[in-house]
């Protein structure tokens, strides 16, 4: 899997559909202002330390930390009846569709008072990624790509005493196999781009915090 993730430039095509399907969704948008946004995509797999690092990021730099996963299980806690939906689809084991990922992204970017998102696991495959190019209409600032090698994240997340049910051997295998399938080629697409920034996420998360602010000063300092 480190391997497909080193997202090397050479031959890359891009993964986003000739076809997009049209939404509602696209008069969402028509509401934004992308241009004003500074965004930054968090990318990486199960265990890579994501969340850990975006707490701190947020606390310093000042970005709003929004969390695709976490929105989408705030709108089922909320009763709605696309929050029924999504809970009915995750029962059933399939995705949410982007377009409703993208509907609760731009919400709560509406509602924050921060112009620079750090955008937690999305896109987070090549269908999300045409939504995030053709309905938000944003092109980040940069993609933090948290590399952690599969035995090392199989190493973090069974030795969590979380009560997941989905920390098992067999499910984080999947999950690695979903993220190697599904998100290795969208970070790849970044980084034929020049748009990927690459973290050695297997080090003491003060060691990793280190290169993540480097990063960002690089980032903040180049302006808009």
């Amino acid at each position: 899997m480190e391997a497909a993730a080193e997202a090397g430039a050479t031959g890359i095509k891009s993964v986003v559909p000739e076809e997009v399907k049209q939404t509602n969704s696209d008069q969402d948008a028509g509401e934004d202002h992308p241009n004003e946004y500074r965004v930054v995509y968090v990318l990486g797999g199960p265990g890579s330390g994501k969340s850990t690092q975006c707490s701190k990021i947020s606390s310093e730099f000042g970005f709003s930390h929004l969390s695709a996963g976490d929105l989408l299980q705030k709108e089922v806690e909320s009763g709605s009846e696309e929050g029924k939906m999504i809970r009915d689809l995750k029962k059933e084991g399939k995705l949410v569709p982007s377009e409703i990922v993208v509907k609760l992204l731009q919400q709560a970017m509406r509602r924050s008072e921060s112009k620079k998102f750090l955008i937690d696991g999305f896109p987070r495959n090549e269908e999300n990624l045409a939504a995030a190019e053709n309905i938000m209409k944003i092109e980040p600032d940069a993609i933090l790509f948290f590399d952690c090698s599969e035995q090392e994240a199989m190493r973090r997340l069974l030795s969590r005493n979380q009560g997941r049910a989905d920390d098992n051997a067999e499910t984080i295998r999947n999950r690695l196999k979903v993220y190697s399938e599904s998100t290795v080629p969208v970070i790849n697409y970044y980084n034929s781009k020049g748009k990927v920034r690459k973290i050695d996420a297997e080090r003491p998360i003060e060691e990793v915090y280190q290169s993540v602010k480097e990063v960002l000063s690089g980032i903040e300092g180049k302006g808009r």
